[in-house]
């Protein structure tokens, strides 16, 4: 079987002591690719060292994150922008919108997104992963008024309804699904019901999100594999199936085929 991790973060500190045994087991749950996002300048170069171990498993995705936005939104976006044209660059993520804590920088969060969302737009459509928290209305909004005909790429971690699942579709965004689908009484599990699995891409968020029965421990890209078999359960399909599909539809959301 073979399983694509669209997002996690395992090139940050949390991993520097195991890194090497994390991918081991990384492949031999038969994980072949795993894709790397950016959060701010700060971890640019632990993206780029980590990609460099293995340039067949790992890819990069470069952007500035909602979180890491400040009142210096210019030069933070401009400090990142070139790291776009380096090898092995797949996507710009992860990028969006984040008000769950405050909305104290909510309009230089707006200003990285659609700066950002032109980026894409310069890069021949480049793939995205979206971050939305709290903020999906707002983000729907920047998307439309970019007045694409089609988007690629994925919305990480999706938190949202039926209704918005089906918008973001629409849109040619398919829906990340990690391992908050395994925790007690998720509302997840609807949507995994209602949406056919040509829409949906696996990921980890690691080392944060670990699905049950890690949660509470420091998550990993092998860990995928938990979430599949969920989906599989839901489903009532095999979990080879959910392998097959899930890995298409990640090399078609962030354009590898």
């Amino acid at each position: 079987m073979n399983f694509i991790d669209t997002h996690t973060h395992i090139y940050s500190e949390e991993f520097d002591e195991d890194i090497a045994l994390v991918i081991q087991r990384a492949k031999e749950q038969g994980l072949s690719k795993i894709f790397l996002p950016n959060i701010d300048i700060t971890s640019v170069q632990r993206v780029l060292d980590l990609q460099s171990k293995d340039k067949d498993l790992f890819c990069s995705m470069m952007g500035l994150y909602p979180g890491s936005v400040t009142e210096d939104v210019y030069n933070q976006l401009e400090e990142i922008k070139p790291y776009l044209n380096k090898d092995n660059v797949i996507a710009i993520g992860e990028i969006g919108l984040d008000f769950y804590w405050d909305r104290k920088f909510e309009q230089q969060q707006i200003l990285a997104f659609k700066t950002q969302l032109l980026w894409s737009s310069e890069q021949d459509n480049m793939p995205m992963s979206i971050h939305c928290r709290k903020a999906f209305d707002e983000i729907l909004k920047c998307l439309k008024e970019d007045n694409r005909k089609e988007f690629h790429g994925a919305f990480h971690c999706f938190a949202g309804d039926i209704q918005q699942a089906k918008k973001i579709i629409e849109m040619g965004f398919y829906l990340g699904i990690g391992g908050v689908l395994t925790f007690k009484n998720a509302h997840l599990v609807e949507i995994i019901k209602n949406i056919p699995l040509e829409y949906i891409v696996l990921e980890t968020d690691a080392p944060y999100l670990t699905p049950v029965p890690f949660r509470g421990k420091r998550n990993e890209p092998s860990y995928v594999k938990i979430i599949a078999e969920k989906i599989a359960e839901i489903k009532g399909i095999t979990l080879e199936k959910v392998a097959d599909i899930t890995t298409e539809n990640a090399l078609k959301a962030f354009k590898l085929v």
